[in-house]
């Protein structure tokens, strides 16, 4: 199927009051199982590269690129590719050139006024190109080779006045912001903070993402929805599956050497994961 975009699917569940599952992306079975997945709830979701997934891949945005676009066109489920966590400027220049239609972002780590700068020119390099950017206030934290974070902090969530202002300075089309969870959590026991969610959606014009999603409980991930999150991101939970899969094989059958023996039953595994995560969005 044609590639569709980030922002055809966002302004659909805007419309229906649901919300799209962002999934991300690190191998090719990644993509493979997302397209699976999707095509299996019958649902629609993106698939999102990360900066980290890009430096994995030997920093070359192209390779990874190509591979996830083609599983996109040869899926019958309708795929979006975006851009995530970008902080480094040859890499949104690097989006750009090589056809993203929309990218997050990441400016957070930076004091305010530094991340609206950044944030706005990004906007205006994005937009002239018919890009659609996402951006981020407040702290999620939890990434790999950050310092530790508490969610619960003081400072750390989002002010609704203050992300009404950074909409209005930056232009951004979607934000993401910090409401209680936090990236790479293995144990879904994130509460968020729904009256929050519930604010910043009154308090701003512009779809809002829900970063750390993988370890939300679906009771708080239904709730958030219906708060108002329009985008829903995943990752964790897919290689929580992935590698428990292959740990389960490998201790299963040690002599094995082919990678395909454990890569299929770890593909199917995150398959399940994705259509999990689009039943619950389907239903929220």
């Amino acid at each position: 199927m044609p590639q569709t975009s980030t922002a055809e699917l966002i302004d659909e569940a805007g419309e229906k009051g649901t919300a799209v599952a962002a999934f991300n992306v690190i191998t090719l079975e990644h993509a493979e199982a997302v397209a699976a997945g999707a095509e299996r709830a019958g649902s629609p979701a993106i698939l999102q590269i990360s900066e980290n997934a890009v430096k994995f891949h030997g920093g070359s945005i192209q390779a990874v690129t190509a591979a996830t676009a083609a599983v996109a066109r040869v899926s019958s489920a309708r795929l979006a590719l975006h851009l995530d966590h970008v902080v480094s400027a040859d890499l949104l220049t690097a989006a750009f050139d090589a056809g993203y239609g929309s990218v997050m972002v990441d400016a957070s780590k930076l004091a305010y006024e530094d991340n609206v700068r950044a944030t706005a020119d990004a906007v205006r390099r994005g937009h002239e190109r018919g890009v659609w950017i996402e951006a981020e206030l407040g702290r999620v934290g939890g990434k790999e080779g950050e310092p530790a974070l508490d969610a619960h902090a003081p400072g750390v969530r989002t002010d609704p006045a203050e992300a009404a202002a950074y909409v209005a300075a930056t232009g951004v089309d979607a934000l993401a912001v910090a409401v209680g969870s936090s990236h790479a959590m293995t144990e879904r026991t994130a509460a968020l903070d729904h009256e929050l969610i519930a604010a910043l959606r009154d308090a701003v014009p512009v779809p809002l993402v829900l970063h750390g999603s993988s370890g939300v409980p679906d009771t708080e991930i239904r709730r958030a929805v219906a708060a108002g999150m329009v985008k829903i991101n995943v990752g964790t939970a897919l290689n929580t599956a992935f590698t428990g899969e292959v740990r389960a094989f490998l201790a299963a059958h040690p002599t094995t050497v082919d990678p395909r023996k454990y890569l299929v039953p770890a593909r199917e595994a995150m398959a399940g994961t994705v259509a999990h995560f689009l039943g619950l969005l389907a239903g929220s």
